[in-house]
């Protein structure tokens, strides 16, 4: 199987560009392109280490997720969070364009590095990484997210493993989501001279804050889009 690019390309008004192009492997969904800058200090592993973090400086000495950052961060150092641009997202099966905040486009893309870049709590997102949406909104987002965990747990199922309808591990996984979004804004405090990364984070957050209210209201936010399966059909 090729890799898979994923390749955005962002345009401010005054028409400078800024591109970042996420090579995948096809079968892992781990990143294999090359990296091209040295690791600032920040991303050390040890700074500002996520509370729920499993991995030894030992053997890590750089955590997998600020890495990623660090490229965010340089390529949007000249943006404020708030400034107009033009977005376009190349994918192996179509290209999405749009018009967007510097906050939002990097929020977007963020999601995506986060997902692919290693982080023992980020893997379980890869199939939305495979399957990725360009600023999907709250509800894309619901609806994506807890397909992908049911599906999972269809696949757990035929494994012959444990598996559940009640969406608590999913509510799980965002919980772990929301301690290392806290630990990743820390670490942009110390280093961010404008704030389209830390925002970026920030409305990633909202979102992972945002589930398990859905969970909680039984999902009822999107419940309206199943009528014609919670409906039955009277035989005549």
């Amino acid at each position: 199987m090729k890799d898979l690019h994923i390749y955005y390309r962002f345009q401010s008004s005054d028409g400078k560009e800024q591109t970042f192009n996420l090579i995948l492997d096809a079968h892992t969904l781990a990143q294999t392109g090359p990296v091209t800058e040295p690791p600032a200090a920040w991303t050390q592993l040890e700074f500002h280490q996520c509370p729920n973090c499993p991995l030894k400086a030992s053997e890590h000495p750089y955590c997998p997720v600020a890495l990623n950052l660090q490229t965010l961060e340089n390529g949007f150092a000249d943006m404020w969070s708030y400034d107009e641009l033009s977005m376009e997202v190349t994918m192996p099966e179509r290209t999405v364009s749009g018009s967007t905040t510097a906050q939002k486009g990097a929020s977007s893309l963020l999601g995506l590095m986060m997902a692919t870049s290693g982080c023992p709590h980020t893997v379980h997102f890869k199939p939305m990484a495979r399957f990725h949406l360009p600023l999907a909104s709250e509800e894309d987002t619901i609806y994506r997210a807890s397909s992908m965990y049911l599906l999972a747990q269809y696949y757990m199922n035929k494994d012959g493993q444990k598996a559940g309808l009640d969406l608590n591990g999913l509510l799980e996984l965002y919980q772990q989501m929301r301690i290392i979004n806290s630990s990743l804004a820390e670490r942009l405090r110390t280093t961010s001279q404008k704030d389209t990364a830390i925002n970026a984070v920030i409305l990633l957050d909202l979102l992972a804050k945002t589930l398990p209210y859905c969970i909680d209201d039984n999902m009822s936010e999107i419940r309206y889009l199943f009528e014609p399966f919670l409906s039955p059909t009277t035989s005549k």
